[in-house]
């Protein structure tokens, strides 16, 4: 099994900035992907951005590029997504999420597997 812990969610202004942080421990796949979506009240989870654990390829939505950044560092198992230039419609919870089949262009959430509980971003403009 796989486990999924994000932090660093929080109440920001437009214009402002947040760093999400993912932990994975238990069974890690370092040969595959770890993905960022988002839900917001009434609307399906969406892709944000992926890499890859093994490579550092990374691909993002396109609503976020040139805003967010995701990154890794394998040594602690963790993922970040840097968020810059947050817009009240970043507003949402925000997930980790992994799995066996997946790669840094997967974007479906039906693809991955395990998933953490979410945290919960608010930008007020």
């Amino acid at each position: 099994q796989v486990q999924l812990v994000e932090l660093g969610g929080g109440l920001v202004q437009a214009g402002g900035s947040l760093r999400l942080s993912c932990v994975a421990s238990g069974r890690t796949f370092s040969s595959y992907a770890m993905g960022w979506f988002r839900q917001a009240p009434g609307k399906e989870r969406e892709f944000v951005a992926a890499i890859s654990w093994r490579t550092g390829s990374t691909y993002y939505a396109d609503f976020v590029k040139g805003r967010f950044t995701i990154s890794r560092d394998n040594a602690k198992n963790t993922v970040y997504l840097q968020m810059n230039s947050l817009k009240p419609e970043d507003t949402a919870v925000y997930y980790c999420a992994t799995g066996e089949h997946v790669s840094y262009y997967t974007t479906t959430p039906f693809s991955y597997d395990y998933w953490g509980q979410g945290t919960q971003v608010t930008v007020s403009s």
